[in-house]
């Protein structure tokens, strides 16, 4: 007949084990990336059986993970930078692309979150060439861009006098290719607002105002004459447009406003 004194031993050596095995069990200093077979041990698992548990990465997807796996492998999103500047236009005098760049700081850890994208690319056009000189007014289609891109134009001279402050042209848009729905990219998102048989407005302002124009503004067409224009950062957007009027200012619908480049 056991003892009441053998009782309370063999109790006392089960809560140690017990308390030693909480300490040193789980996944305490076990923390592996992706897949590790090897990154295991027995204890309860987060399906409350007791079995082979693990405490990689790729636990959380097959649903294996030791029971303290979230609390010892903590999650680590990824951190990156704050965007660079934008560069310049790759080519001058003719539409382009900029690009702008951020690093990353941290990389992620424990099914954190993956890191987003580290370049971003716009359309663009510069109107001095390598050398300093202002580049001449091609004839062509009218290349157009996003109001966004306007905001960045300066307003004054390098003597702080204000800029002509230019006047705003109104379409009515009779073709578009297929390829301006498709971009989704943050800069290139605009696109997918041209739409036909809408009205839009282009801004004509400095730098792409010379001349009192700006190309393929249409100033001199006649109304029913159909004319080209091209998105600036995707060379296969294009499509055809009908002079409406001439204005000081734009008054269509945000969406519905670009600028000349």
């Amino acid at each position: 007949m056991v003892s009441f004194v053998e009782v309370v031993y063999w109790v006392t050596v089960l809560c140690c084990l017990g308390q030693k095995h909480l300490v040193t069990g789980g996944c305490s200093g076990k923390c592996c990336r992706g897949r590790n077979m090897g990154c295991s041990t027995t204890d309860w698992r987060m399906d409350r059986a007791f079995a082979k548990c693990y405490c990689d990465e790729d636990c959380v997807k097959t649903k294996d993970c030791c029971f303290d796996y979230f609390t010892e492998c903590p999650a680590q999103d990824c951190a990156v930078s704050a965007w660079s500047f934008w560069s310049g236009c790759a080519k001058p005098c003719q539409p382009s692309v900029r690009v702008r760049v951020r690093h990353v700081e941290q990389q992620p850890g424990n099914s954190g979150d993956p890191c987003p994208r580290l370049e971003e690319r716009a359309g663009c056009r510069e109107y001095r060439d390598h050398r300093g000189s202002q580049c001449g007014h091609n004839s062509g289609p009218a290349f157009i861009t996003s109001l966004e891109f306007g905001k960045g134009r300066p307003k004054h001279d390098g003597y702080g006098n204000p800029l002509d402050p230019g006047f705003c042209m109104e379409f009515k848009m009779e073709s578009r290719t297929a390829h301006c729905t498709v971009e989704n990219r943050p800069h290139t998102i605009w696109m997918r607002y041209i739409t036909e048989g809408f009205k839009v407005c282009v801004a004509c302002d400095p730098p792409a105002l010379r001349n009192s124009s700006c190309q393929g503004d249409g100033q001199e067409s006649d109304k029913e004459a159909v004319l080209q224009w091209q998105a600036v950062g995707n060379p296969h957007c294009r499509g055809t447009w009908k002079k409406v009027q001439k204005t000081p200012q734009c008054t269509c619908p945000t969406q519905h406003i670009f600028i000349f480049t």
